[in-house]
């Protein structure tokens, strides 16, 4: 009783191995950044599942997951998202945007998303952050380091920030890893919450649709051989963001 609430909203279809190893995708979620004394709702947005008004007012925070779905798409329950998450923004309520989540929130904000011009990112890529990183996560008790490796699954990516939003990480690949938008919204390209399991069950997912080559797919395996994400200081980042 008393503790913070948040919710998953989660854009995508849990596949079969996902539900069985790890919970689901909410599992996933809820096992990075789940604490003692919380409590951890999620609504099935892709399958048309969303708060209504009396819920929203129950949450401290909200979490939008990754998605096979296009942030730039019209299908219904996309642009019902983007209603929700406009609200959502009208009351300040946190909310942390996980690549797909990351481009549907630019997108709800006023920016613009859409297929990256360098195609698909996979793998584990460096992050670069800004000095002033330390202040904007309010982590002056730690030294904040200006890389961080982080597991990356995307073909799509912000084209354009919305106004008053600022880029507060960037990769080789990627010019906007990471945003923030007033003290409330936050998006992240990659993927904190993953594990080399995950993303090696999603190449061969990705391989079964077509979707990318036989090539491609053993150059990305063979390199998550050689690097490790750094989850942890992830799980930092986003519990400092979602909870202070």
């Amino acid at each position: 009783m008393g503790g913070k609430r948040f919710a998953v909203l989660l854009c995508a279809e849990d596949s079969e191995y996902v539900k069985k190893m790890y919970g689901g995708y909410f599992g996933v979620f809820v096992q990075m950044l789940g604490e003692e004394g919380e409590t951890w709702d999620m609504f099935r947005v892709a399958g048309g599942e969303f708060p209504d008004d009396e819920e929203i007012k129950a949450f401290d925070g909200f979490v939008i997951t990754g998605s096979c779905s296009d942030a730039h798409g019209d299908d219904a329950w996309i642009c019902k998202l983007l209603m929700l998450l406009k609200k959502l923004d009208s009351m300040k309520k946190k909310i942390l945007g996980i690549c797909f989540g990351h481009q549907i929130l630019c997108r709800a904000l006023g920016g613009k998303t859409g297929r990256a011009s360098s195609g698909w990112d996979m793998g584990i890529t460096k992050i670069h952050f800004p000095p002033s990183s330390a202040k904007l996560f309010q982590l002056q008790a730690i030294k904040m380091p200006t890389l961080l490796s982080l597991i990356e699954c995307h073909r799509d990516e912000v084209k354009e920030l919305p106004p008053k939003a600022e880029v507060i990480a960037w990769s080789d690949k990627t010019g906007i890893e990471m945003f923030r938008y007033g003290d409330h919204i936050m998006g992240i390209q990659g993927h904190p919450e993953y594990t080399k399991d995950i993303l090696l069950h999603l190449i061969d997912r990705l391989l079964e649709r077509n979707m990318i080559m036989e090539a491609f797919a053993d150059e990305v395996r063979a390199n998550l051989d050689l690097q490790e994400a750094d989850n942890e200081a992830w799980r930092n980042l986003c519990n400092k963001f979602l909870k202070s």
